[in-house]
């Protein structure tokens, strides 16, 4: 199975730099739906089988338009919402002494299951996401369309994504740190017999 990870566009949480959790319910601003039409196009000829997303309105908008090119509905799954990020939700990434992802990974770096201030971690974020991820591949094994070869598309967040990616490929959820992941950017996993790779990452090209 082809796996064809996708973060939303743009918001205007994004461009003001506030840090935007699984509890902003943020639309997209213009760029971002600008962004997401040309995703859609440059999806359009991807083999699809299946678009899953998560509920909130800024990745549901990005997905709801490459599924305009596919004849396929939306599945969406609360599997696939943002980090619950808690208190820091609408905080200002510019009064964070570094970027959120240091920041993030200073809290964790006593153990990985720490949750934030009245949100969750990146353990139980990876969990629930994966979660999703295995139930795509058992469709593969055991029900048409999604065959061997099927291609979905998984429409979600920063933080989803690489956690995903990260178990995919049997990485330490620290290592999050280490990737940076643009707003619209495309990554692709293929699964195989062997295992996972990942062909692509953070692809903007369009």
């Amino acid at each position: 199975m082809k796996l064809i990870l996708v973060r939303h566009g743009e918001t205007h949480w994004n461009k003001d730099g506030l840090v935007q959790g699984a509890d902003s319910d943020i639309e997209l601003n213009d760029t971002g739906l600008e962004q997401a039409r040309r995703l859609a196009a440059f999806l359009k000829n991807e083999p699809l089988v299946a678009i899953l997303s998560s509920p909130l309105r800024r990745a549901a908008a990005t997905a709801e338009l490459i599924a305009s090119q596919h004849q396929l509905s939306v599945e969406t799954d609360q599997g696939l919402k943002e980090l619950k990020v808690g208190d820091l939700e609408g905080t200002s990434i510019s009064n964070l002494p570094t970027t959120f992802s240091r920041f993030l990974l200073k809290w964790w770096q006593d153990g990985e299951a720490m949750k934030l201030p009245n949100g969750e971690s990146l353990v139980d974020l990876q969990q629930r996401a994966w979660k999703v991820v295995e139930s795509l591949l058992e469709r593969q094994k055991t029900s048409a369309p999604l065959n061997r070869d099927g291609t979905a598309a998984v429409v979600s967040h920063y933080f989803v994504t690489l956690a995903v990616i990260l178990k995919a490929l049997d990485l330490p959820l620290e290592y999050f740190i280490r990737f940076r992941l643009d707003l619209g950017g495309v990554s692709i996993l293929e699964f195989r017999d062997y295992g996972a790779r990942l062909v692509t990452f953070n692809d903007t090209s369009y």
